[in-house]
């Protein structure tokens, strides 16, 4: 299995040439054609004509946002031909953020940027990743905002806890998982949900995966509680050494992670190692 078509946003981000570059060096080892997204956070005109200078404003943000999207697509069209990869530019005009989701969805896999709090050029829409990750149906590559990654995907660790996205998640992941050097399946409480029907042992989902040629341990954790599954879940990373972590999300329902909180909202937030997603 391979991603034969990557879709990577960018943005005026400090972080979208690094972003890129990830994005190039994935479509290069996988022999994929690449897709550049641009949308950035765009003010929603009607709204704004009512006040005054409003007009103003909005004509100084579009011919800023266009002379930023003309110097990111001459980057991204350089950059593919320097790395010998097939590349595709196209350039979402929503004030919203469906577009780049529906360009998603033709794509093996797609690439974001985790939301830089100090940086304002990273904001694209409210809860933008959640909904690209919600609404795409494709694995979503959450690439961190701090940090340098020179792998993605040789040390593996899938956060599995028997779900239906933790499934979608570790299919989703294959063509990492076969090139990996590690992987390693972690489950979190598992001796205390497995009378539960629908749960699939750890055990049983590194069989699976072993049928794909992917050499799989289980690791196996007991006793956290589930406020802090998802810090339990970035410091097993860290001891294994992980430069990937696969998990499916928003597992419980959505509404309840963004008000109560959860492991999938934790990681979008905190994670410092790159995040396959998978709903």
């Amino acid at each position: 299995m391979s991603y034969k078509s990557i879709a990577v946003h960018l943005d005026t981000s400090k972080r979208a040439h690094a972003r890129l570059e990830i994005a190039l060096r994935l479509a290069r080892d996988f022999e994929a054609e690449l897709t550049g997204v641009f949308a950035i956070f765009m003010p929603v005109p009607q709204p704004m004509c009512v006040m005054a200078g409003s007009a103003d404003y909005y004509a100084a943000h579009e011919e800023t946002r266009a002379r930023h999207a003309g110097a990111i697509e001459r980057l991204f069209r350089a950059e593919a031909v320097r790395a010998e990869v097939p590349g595709r530019w196209v350039e979402a005009r929503e004030h919203d953020e469906p577009s780049v989701s529906r360009y998603g969805r033709c794509a093996d896999l797609v690439i974001a940027g985790q939301d830089d709090p100090s940086d304002p050029e990273s904001f694209i829409a409210d809860h933008f990743i959640e909904d690209l990750v919600m609404e795409s149906g494709r694995p979503v590559l959450l690439v961190p905002y701090a940090g340098e990654f020179p792998t993605i995907g040789t040390r593996v660790m899938l956060a599995w806890d028997g779900s239906r996205e933790a499934t979608r998640a570790v299919h989703d992941a294959l063509p990492f998982l076969q090139r990996a050097r590690q992987v390693t399946v972690v489950t979190v409480n598992e001796l205390s949900t497995r009378s539960l029907a629908s749960q699939i042992p750890g055990a049983e989902i590194a069989l699976t995966i072993g049928r794909h040629d992917v050499k799989v341990e289980v690791n196996a954790i007991e006793g956290a509680h589930d406020a802090s599954i998802g810090d339990v879940l970035l410091s097993r990373a860290s001891n294994l050494g992980a430069d990937l972590l696969v998990m499916g999300a928003y597992g419980h329902a959505r509404w309840r992670e963004l008000v109560l909180g959860g492991a999938t909202r934790t990681l979008l937030k905190s994670s410092t190692l790159p995040l396959l997603l998978s709903h």
